[in-house]
């Protein structure tokens, strides 16, 4: 078991309004799962994908990654653990405007273990190629498709090797090809071993997940 939450709750504070965002959520995703987490606005996906992340903490309750509790952590300890154990997927893909292709992939190499600029270059290289986009090296975001570009955020999520990504909305901003290309490329990562856990409102793009968890007012339905 790769991830166990225990009675998450997770409350807002909103000027003199508290606003519940997880109320005693509990569920548990298995190493190689791939699971797609769906709800209406305000339903909590979006939080719970950020607790998993280790981007928020939980008010109460008990969260497991890979059998070590991460919810009380110190903020050091916490970005150890973004770093080398998860890649991060985003709608709006996240490159840096001004850097390369590779420079994108490769940023996350600079914040783990010390590596040469050469086994850098050579493994977000690697990725590129993985991801179909060997001629696109050199080209700045705004030279490359948004298929493209979620394609050099996928190769950036997967540079530190990670067991579990994490996407949010990860075909929002493509077309529907684009979106298909990318959801295959999910699947096939999946099959190599990784773990996905994506966030979409989006019935068809969540039918190439093995599995479905429906959110609503906080909870898992």
């Amino acid at each position: 078991m790769l991830i166990s939450l225990k009675e998450i709750s997770k409350v807002y504070h909103m000027e003199e309004v508290d606003v519940p965002a997880l109320r005693s959520v509990t569920a548990t995703i298995d190493t190689g799962e791939f699971v797609a987490i769906m709800g209406h606005s305000g339903s909590g996906k979006s939080t719970l994908l950020n607790l998993l992340g280790c981007l928020d903490r939980p008010d109460s309750g008990t969260y497991l990654l890979d059998d070590k509790e991460v919810s009380r952590l110190s903020s050091d300890d916490l970005a150890r653990i973004r770093n080398q154990k998860i890649g991060f997927v985003f709608q709006n893909f996240n490159l840096l405007a001004r850097t390369s292709a590779l420079e994108n992939v490769e940023l996350p190499l600079y914040y783990g273990p010390k590596i040469s600029a050469a086994e850098r270059q050579e493994r977000a290289r690697s990725l590129l190629t993985r991801v179909g986009l060997e001629n696109r090296l050199g080209h700045h975001p705004g030279q490359l498709s948004g298929g493209q570009q979620q394609r050099v955020a996928i190769a950036r999520a997967l540079v530190n090797q990670p067991p579990l990504i994490l996407a949010d909305e990860p075909t929002g901003n493509l077309d529907s090809r684009s979106a298909d290309d990318i959801m295959a490329l999910f699947q096939e990562l999946n099959r190599e071993g990784i773990t996905i856990v994506m966030v979409t409102h989006e019935p068809d793009i969540a039918r190439y997940a093995k599995r479905v968890i429906q959110m609503k007012d906080g909870q898992i339905v």
